[in-house]
Order: C-alpha cells, then structure tokens, then sequence
C-alpha cells in the first residue's frame, strides 16, 4: 500500500491575480478512482492523513489546502474568500486531475464546496459525502466561529499552540494529547521565535458582515443547490453538533439527494476521522459505488 504522500500544486484565478493552491495526494497516482478531501474553516488537507492511509489502497485521494490556508498562498482581495472563489479553484484541481469524475469529501467548509460543485449541471461529483454541514447553519454556531477566526495568534511553544487548537476545538472529541498535537501541528508555522497559525487572518472578514438577513439568504441559495443534488449523499452529523441541527440533517434526508445520514456518538463539530470507527464508514459508504 502506497502510504507517503506526493505534494502538487494548480494555479488558479481570482479577480486579484492567479494564486497557488498546493495538494497532498495518497495511492497510486494513475488509479482514475479520485476522492477529493476538503477541510473545514480554518484547517488544512493534512487533516485526512489518517482516513489517506487507511484508503489509498482503493483511492488515489487529494486533499488540498484552501487558499488561504496552510501552504497555498494567500488571496490578494479578502473579500474573495467564499465559497464561490473556493468551487472555482477547485474546478482547476479536478481539471489538473485528469478524470471524468471524482468523489468528495468535505468538513464543514469544505462540505458546502462540495454541495455547491454537486449541484451543479453536469457535475463532476459522482458521490458525496457531507461532514457536519448542510444548507442550514446554525445563526449562533457561525458567531460562535467569528469570535476567534482571523485573530492573529502567537504561540511562544507548541505546547501553547496545542492547547489553543484544543480550547477552540474541544468539539473534534479527539482523545489523547497525542492526537491534539498532531492536530495543532497541521495548522502552525514558526514565527519570530514562537509559533504563529497556518491561515490568513483575512478568513475571517465575511463573518463581520454576518447577520440573520445575510445568513437566511445565503440558506436559500444552498437549498436551491442541494436540491438539484442527484449523486449518492452521505451525512454525516456530530450528534452534539451546534452548526447542523438535528432538524436540517433530518430535512436533508427528506429532499434533494435524500442523504443517508449517520450520526457520530461523542463528537459536535466536527468528526475528523481520527478514528477507525469513523473511517469504516467513510469506506462503506464510497466502496457501496
């Protein structure tokens, strides 16, 4: 089984100017079954290394870093990171990719990427799976969210920066302290002599703005998308999520692709495939194709 990771890169367009998004893939580079893995907010790729492993003996699996975030450069415009820049980068990684279709994996963010892409005409997209997000997003989860996302952070050690990951992260359901480390080495850089987060502040900007009227629009457009949805859909829900609701996971169910939803015992938001449990389902639900 091919368990290193092969680093690759895709010049993508915004109206500011081309930028780099970098990518870490797992498995044999020729297998033309693709699944693309996309994280959330303020995470990066490296945090599917585990489910990368345990699956790249059936995918060649991608995972890129959003712009913005860990080794892909930053935009030029901040006001530029939204969805709709990040589907247009990730059209470019399937172009660059070289297959008539990929399967897709998102957290939270990368999530309503992925539901946005499968929406479309003719998508790409053969089979979704959704991690705790869906077209409904919780008003008080997301100020929750903007109250430290974009925050210029300095770590004088790692050990600091891990127990910042965890104090805003307590969620994920990680746990050892090993695994909190691992988390928080993803998403830092060395800095001044310390450590400093992996991620543009300007992420953060669209969450000033947010407001119930913003957020109630922003739903409508993602239900008008999920509902043209026609690939198979799993769900997945940290069953003490605040950010999807276990109303919106039922309601998914019901229209759109009818989502298989799954709920995952002891996480909220969001379940981040540390564990074998969770990546079996992963695996079921891919391997059903």
């Amino acid at each position: 089984m091919v368990s290193m990771p092969r680093s690759g890169s895709v010049r993508c367009l915004s109206s500011g100017g081309f930028h780099t998004m970098r990518y870490l893939e797992w498995g044999a580079a020729g297998n033309p079954q693709v699944l693309v893995c996309v994280h959330g907010l303020t995470r990066v790729g490296r945090d599917f290394e585990r489910l990368a492993v345990a699956l790249c003996d059936q995918y060649r699996i991608v995972c890129p870093d959003v712009a913005g975030r860990g080794r892909s450069d930053w935009l030029a415009d901040a006001r530029l990171y939204a969805v709709p820049q990040y589907a247009f980068d990730m059209t470019n990684l399937i172009a660059r990719l070289d297959v008539e279709s990929v399967q897709w994996l998102g957290t939270s963010m990368g999530g309503l990427i992925g539901l946005s892409l499968a929406g479309q005409p003719n998508s790409p997209i053969s089979r979704l799976v959704l991690n705790d997000v869906g077209p409904r997003l919780e008003l008080e989860a997301l100020q929750r969210i903007g109250e430290y996302v974009g925050k210029p952070m300095h770590f004088d050690s790692l050990e600091q920066a891990k127990d910042y990951i965890r104090s805003i992260s307590a969620s994920f359901g990680l746990q050892t302290a090993d695994e909190w480390l691992e988390l928080a080495r993803s998403v830092v850089r060395p800095d001044a002599g310390g450590w400093a987060l992996h991620y543009d502040p300007g992420i953060g900007q669209s969450f000033k703005a947010l407001s119930a009227e913003t957020a109630a629009a922003g739903e409508a457009n993602l239900w008008k998308l999920y509902d043209a949805i026609r690939c198979p859909t799993l769900l997945l829900r940290g069953a003490q999520s605040d950010l999807l609701s276990p109303q919106t996971a039922a309601e998914m169910t019901q229209r759109g692709p009818k989502a298989q939803l799954v709920q995952i015992e002891g996480v909220g938001h969001a379940p981040m495939f540390f564990d074998a449990a969770q990546i079996a389902i992963v695996r079921r639900f891919l391997l059903a194709a």
